[in-house]
């Protein structure tokens, strides 16, 4: 088949991607990716059935082509990351609702099938723990940017749940802090990426208010199969669906076991929210997924531990972290080189 994937040089992208190549399929991603940066999915550039279009998703004359010409949709694209929603509310919203009414006004004219990223922000403030599917949503108030997002995927959610009613088949997904390597740059985004950052340089693991805070960490091959089976089973259009794991843990369990996989001694440093994210954020106390729809309509439920999980995403981020600093190294003696 040829399957198109927005936001494919994002982390989930870039690995539904290359399963989705090395399963056989045709496989096209569009994407703002700068051309100046080293991406996600680099390694799959010239590799046959591969093909990317550096473009953006609120491109109408692009995405007409790309949909049209493709057999299924990942739509994927998204600003994601807590730094955007409070620095980039517009921009968050722009791309996250304007860019996903796009995507499924195509999809329909074409009758494309749509397999929707959506997120567990959804769910907001809600302390009905887990959260199943159908439950309802508690948010902060609007002047709050961090809310934009959940609120953006929502409206997302509704255009996705309209056109199905009208024939479209579509998937809706909520992901449940999905993390592995290619995750974040370190230092940024994600809090594992920012945990891993803070070790490769020696510094101390910034953990926000107690660390009580939990959430449920699923390792992205076991989310990237729950896309994939998503996209197959007929039963689950029309659905929105938790993929995660329902074990919890909390920030500062997280930090510790991180600090023992990498090794060494680092150490722990608590810190005031505001200070981190200003006012413009508020924080969620747990954060669980119900994820008994996807065991009955997918037949899926995640395999790999959070050890397990954590070995392999710390592992890769040593080695690129080396590879960037013997590169660094070697730029360093050239240019010493050249001015003498």
């Amino acid at each position: 088949m040829k399957l198109l994937i927005t936001g494919g040089a994002g982390f989930l992208g870039s690995h539904l991607a290359e399963t989705l190549l090395n399963q056989g399929h045709e496989v096209v991603v569009v994407d703002l990716v700068s051309a100046k940066k080293k991406s996600k999915i680099d390694h799959l550039i010239g590799q046959k059935n591969f093909k990317f279009f550096r473009g953006s998703v609120l491109d109408k004359d692009l995405m007409d082509k790309l949909i049209w010409e493709c057999d299924k949709v990942f739509h994927f694209a998204a600003l994601v990351g807590v730094h955007h929603y409070v620095e980039r509310p517009y921009d968050v919203l722009d791309v996250n609702v304007n860019g996903t009414k796009l995507v499924v006004d195509l999809a329909y004219k074409y009758s494309k099938k749509v397999i929707f990223a959506s997120t567990s922000e959804i769910y907001g403030r809600s302390t009905k723990i887990p959260f199943s599917e159908d439950d309802d949503r508690v948010l902060g108030p609007t002047k709050v940017d961090r809310w934009c997002y959940s609120t953006a995927k929502a409206v997302g959610e509704h255009y996705c749940f309209a056109y199905h009613q009208l024939g479209l088949p579509v998937v809706v997904l909520r992901f449940f802090n999905a993390f592995g390597p290619r995750l974040d740059s370190i230092e940024s985004g994600r809090i594992i990426s920012i945990f891993m950052g803070q070790l490769l340089k020696n510094k101390p693991l910034t953990v926000i208010g107690d660390g009580t805070q939990t959430r449920c960490y699923t390792y992205v091959d076991d989310i990237i199969q729950g896309i994939i089976r998503s996209s197959e089973v007929k039963e689950a259009e029309g659905e929105a669906i938790n993929l995660g794991t329902n074990r919890e843990t909390s920030v500062l369990d997280l930090a510790k076991m991180m600090i023992k996989i990498y090794g060494g001694k680092a150490e722990i440093q608590f810190v005031e929210q505001e200070g981190i994210y200003g006012t413009s954020y508020q924080d969620i106390k747990r954060r669980v997924p119900d994820v008994s729809k996807a065991k009955r309509l997918l037949n899926w439920e995640p395999k790999i531990s959070l050890e397990d999980g954590l070995s392999k995403t710390v592992e890769w981020f040593k080695e690129q972290y080396q590879a960037e600093e013997n590169r660094d190294q070697i730029l360093a003696a050239i240019n010493t080189q050249s001015k003498l």
